[in-house]
């Protein structure tokens, strides 16, 4: 008998019919002989409506009461799930991720999982009980509730696999697996069966919303082995595991786009030893994420500073910047967040030239200019007018012959 850890997300759990069909979908694995760990998001909207319920009362509440609030979604999802497989008549017990003894740090609202003490859960499993665990949620060593951000649930499931040693961690969603793009965008983008951590890992980076970045790193590390399916169907789904043969057949595996990004730069900062590093530590210290990094070339002994920031921090960031700037000399700062990153990536990329060029060349040809290009082995990211992302997106898609059956997928 397998551990298999199911992980469903808020649209697979967001009204009774919905929460049915997760117990019949649990069960049907429960009756392959496996045991069996769901892991469950708040109900459909239920995280906005409550983050929009604490706006009412304060535009300003402290992170342990919104960690406190925002947990109650799931602790709905598991009493719900588990009353809907007693219905059917299994066994089920839920807990929430301080009961299932998931220990985090103490950063309210954007917490990591530190480790996992999963004895309780082994011993409910072996009892014969279903369990279902919250997602998106933990404890401090003190015991403070936490929680892991958006799209935490993912890496709930991937840590309690890791953790359980469990055979198979299926993350099922509202659509059925991995595509070249969001079919929303192009509706001619290509489901792709199998793709690696590394891919995976950057077209989550990078936007798409299929999988959350963290609980992909947590898979990389612990080499879970993950099903990405739909739960509304029983189609299989994208395999993400390590593919050591998968840059021979695609050079480019996706194009992601991401417009939960903002534009900020330092102008005429001066070019001494030391300026980044106060800069990015700043930034650091309030838990802001920083992408993109691109400085300019010295002229007159100064340069420029830009970066991208999720959406979310511009106005945390924009005060830090500001008071940097007077600290280290700079003259300016300026900030956009009408801006999109539009992404490709691809295994392949390391071993074939020309790629990026043929992205440029699907950009310039549709007069979308670009203001800012990061690079890695595997991927290419551009920022552009938030406007031209999807004509963007569209364009880059035909352009490396996405649109055409995955075996075709060489750069010529």
């Amino acid at each position: 008998m397998g551990i298999v850890v199911q992980k469903f997300g808020g649209s697979s759990v967001a009204n009774p019919e919905c929460m049915a069909r997760v117990a019949k979908r649990v069960i049907e694995c429960r009756k392959a002989g496996n045991q069996v760990v769901a892991v469950v998001s708040a109900p459909g909207d239920t995280t906005d409506e409550l983050i929009s319920l604490s706006k009412k009362i304060t535009n300003q509440p402290s992170c342990r009461e919104m960690d406190m609030l925002l947990a109650t979604g799931e602790q709905m999802s598991i009493a719900l799930l588990a009353m809907a497989i007693h219905n059917l008549g299994y066994d089920a017990i839920s807990l929430t991720g301080p009961q299932a003894e998931i220990i985090t740090n103490d950063v309210h609202s954007k917490a990591k999982i530190i480790c996992i003490n999963a004895e309780r859960i082994k011993s409910e499993l072996d009892s014969g009980k279903i369990v279902i665990v919250a997602g998106f949620q933990g404890k401090t060593a003190n015991g403070e509730i936490t929680t892991l951000g958006r799209g935490g649930s993912d890496t709930t499931a991937v840590a309690l696999a890791a953790a359980l040693k469990a055979d198979m961690c299926e993350i099922f969603t509202d659509v059925d697996g991995v595509y070249t793009a969001d079919p929303r965008i192009v509706p001619q983008a290509k489901k792709l069966a199998t793709i690696s951590y590394d891919e995976m890992l950057e077209l989550a980076s990078l936007g798409a919303v299929v999988l959350q970045p963290r609980s992909v790193e947590f898979a990389k590390l612990h080499n879970v082995k993950l099903h990405v399916r739909s739960s509304f169907n029983h189609n299989e789904g994208t395999i993400v595991q390590e593919v050591s043969a998968m840059e021979k057949e695609m050079v480019v595996s996706g194009v992601a786009h991401d417009l939960n990004v903002a534009k900020m730069t330092l102008f005429d900062v001066p070019d001494v030893p030391g300026i980044a590093q106060k800069l990015f530590s700043a930034l650091a210290k309030e838990n802001i994420n920083v992408d993109m990094i691109i400085q300019s070339n010295s002229r007159n002994e100064y340069n420029d500073i830009s970066f991208t920031i999720e959406k979310e921090d511009t106005s945390k960031a924009l005060a830090i910047v500001e008071k940097v700037k007077t600290e280290i000399g700079a003259k300016g700062v300026t900030f956009d967040d009408q801006v999109a990153k539009v992404s490709i990536v691809g295994a392949g990329m390391k071993s074939n030239s020309g790629v990026a060029a043929k992205m440029f060349e699907a950009l310039a040809e549709e007069n979308i200019n670009i203001q800012l290009i990061a690079t890695s082995e595997i991927k290419i990211s551009c920022i552009i007018d938030r406007e031209n992302a999807q004509k963007a997106v569209q364009a880059i898609h035909s352009k490396f012959g996405l649109d055409n059956e995955l075996s075709q997928l060489k750069i010529s």
